[in-house]
């Protein structure tokens, strides 16, 4: 029972990161069609929720040290 959690748990992080992921992806074109700069999929949403999930935790390690 409780690998079965596990594998719902894992299932949910992943199916997140694929949506998330295909979210940048699509703003990442819109950008490039529009010619925009290449920072400026970066600066959606998506784009924003990735840089804080990568930094976030840096931070908070950085912050125990």
């Amino acid at each position: 029972m409780s690998s079965l959690i596990d594998a719902l748990k894992l299932a949910a992080v992943v199916a997140a990161a694929a949506l998330l992921g295909n979210w940048f992806l699509s703003e990442l074109r819109k950008a490039r069609r529009r010619n925009q700069p290449w920072y400026s999929a970066y600066l959606s949403p998506p784009g924003l929720l990735i840089l804080a999930a990568l930094t976030l935790p840096l931070l908070y390690w950085l912050a125990r040290l």
